[in-house]
């Protein structure tokens, strides 16, 4: 995204006063334009199609619905668009399905702006971000977890430490290997698994349950 371009942004929630306020706080900051307001699934899918903006804003909850079993429909209306679920629930359960499902982020409305704009900036760019008190605990093995795609015990350390957020430099220091190491394993997983980008290794630690604590 150009930084003379604005991040644009979809605010999808099933309350007008939260969507009002929340349209208050985003335009007020530096380089965003919410672009329209949604109050439900169907309204949110409609202008997903028609504005395709750089972030869709989506609360967990629409009118007794669950956005995630959606959230597959919702993001081929607009498949450039990075999804930040934004919620009260504070469930690492939750956090996880969302990232799994296609998700950017997973910010809880307790969050201080500065977390929110910040997990905006990350979606737009085509990042993951967690909610700081989540990401552990929705990293978290699955009990059915199975998976692994070939990988060493090594590469499937460093492929959890990349999913926690850990740069390759905190990665090299907390395993006592140098950078290039780090950067070469990370070259090896992306390859056996055939996954390119942060994103993509986020997710399928999530959907394969290797995420020991």
């Amino acid at each position: 995204m150009s930084v003379d371009r604005p991040l644009t942004i979809l605010i999808a929630d099933d309350h007008a006063v939260v969507r009002e306020g929340l349209r208050l706080l985003l335009d007020a900051e530096e380089g965003f334009t919410v672009v329209g307001e949604a109050g439900d699934l169907s309204e949110t899918e409609r202008l997903l199609a028609a504005l395709m903006p750089a972030v869709l804003v989506l609360d967990l909850h629409m009118g007794g619905e669950l956005s995630l079993d959606v959230l597959d429909r919702l993001r081929a209306a607009s498949p450039a668009t990075g999804v930040a679920i934004l919620t009260m629930q504070n469930d690492p359960g939750f956090a996880r399905t969302a990232l799994a499902r296609g998700a950017g982020a997973y910010v809880l409305k307790e969050a201080p702006r500065a977390e929110l704009i910040l997990a905006l900036r990350t979606v737009a760019i085509g990042g993951v971000y967690l909610h700081p008190g989540l990401g552990p605990r929705a990293l978290e093995a699955r009990p059915a977890g199975e998976g692994g795609g070939g990988l060493s015990e090594r590469e499937t350390e460093v492929l959890r430490l990349l999913a926690l957020g850990h740069t390759n430099a905190e990665i090299g220091d907390r395993l006592f290997l140098s950078t290039r190491t780090v950067e070469s394993h990370r070259a090896s997983i992306q390859r056996k698994l055939g996954l390119a980008g942060r994103p993509e290794l986020v997710r399928y630690a999530l959907e394969h349950g290797m995420m020991g604590a």
